[in-house]
């Protein structure tokens, strides 16, 4: 009986791992906003990175970055990473296609050692639907968080941590559907969350922050800011500029003129004191 006891015990504890996907991997979750720089943890580092493989799984098929601590030369974004002294693996200016399943894999005498330690990228990103913006026209602005096929904002995952994206302005006030001046829309199958608003002068060089908490705590955030008071500067400048070649031009030129009328006057009066030098002689 005992001995049937213990064979259930370990089908049961096969079944549970089967069932929760884990396989015995460390997971982690990263959050970053696109731009910015990460840092991906490898928690079954060994005494030496020379034993350290970094994988990329997207779609398909797993992408090796970094093959016993050398970094893979063809793949396109390889001047954008770096191993740092822990094994971890560095990622400058996210983009949005970054996103996905990073794995640490260690390897001694061409033996895997151990189970991967696991790292999930999500990268928030914000985009507007127009290019030209001024005030008195509507802007819609969408923030969307990209994650792993695996991990998508309606599974049990993402509501069981309470992952949340959100707008606030530059004050950090969160925006609601109840502010009539804002209408906002959420799409849980994709992550999505647009802010549309009219702007109004006041607006010029405003900033809207959207924010992903998780259980309520803010874990990344991108900011997304008028650019029409930056366009404005840049014009004014030109404007300036242009005005002021326009009034050199004609100043440099009478400056000329004066100065050759004085210079001929000059050689005028030297050649007059040398005829009357002449003459009395």
């Amino acid at each position: 009986m005992a001995h049937k006891c213990h064979l259930c015990l370990l089908g049961l504890i096969a079944l549970s791992s089967l069932l929760t996907g884990t396989s015995g991997e460390d997971e982690t979750h990263v959050f970053i906003g696109s731009g910015e720089n990460v840092h991906l943890p490898c928690n079954n580092a060994l005494h030496d990175c020379k034993s350290t493989t970094w994988n990329y799984n997207r779609h398909s098929a797993a992408v090796e970055l970094i093959a016993r601590g050398i970094i893979m030369k063809h793949i396109e974004s390889h001047e954008r990473l770096s191993l740092g002294s822990d094994c971890s693996l560095n990622i400058n200016n996210i983009s949005k296609e970054d996103y996905g399943s990073y794995s640490c894999r260690q390897y001694e005498n061409d033996k895997q050692q151990g189970t991967d330690s696991r790292v999930f990228l999500h990268v928030l990103y914000v985009s507007s639907s127009q290019t030209e913006i001024s005030a008195g026209h509507s802007v819609t602005l969408s923030c969307q968080l990209y994650s792993s096929a695996r991990v998508s904002c309606d599974d049990d995952w993402i509501r069981s941590e309470g992952i949340e994206l959100f707008w606030v302005n530059q004050t950090g006030v969160k925006l609601t559907i109840s502010d009539s001046r804002y209408q906002i829309l959420s799409s849980s199958d994709h992550c999505i969350i647009t802010l549309n608003t009219t702007l109004l002068n006041e607006d010029n060089n405003r900033e809207w922050r959207c924010n992903v908490s998780q259980s309520d705590q803010v874990k990344t955030s991108v900011t997304y800011t008028d650019p029409s008071t930056t366009n404005t500067h840049v014009t004014k400048v030109i404007v300036i500029i242009v005005e002021f070649a326009a009034f050199a031009a004609p100043t440099v030129i009478l400056l000329q003129i004066i100065c050759a009328r004085r210079a001929g006057r000059k050689d005028l009066q030297h050649r007059e004191e040398i005829e009357m030098n002449t003459i009395l002689e």
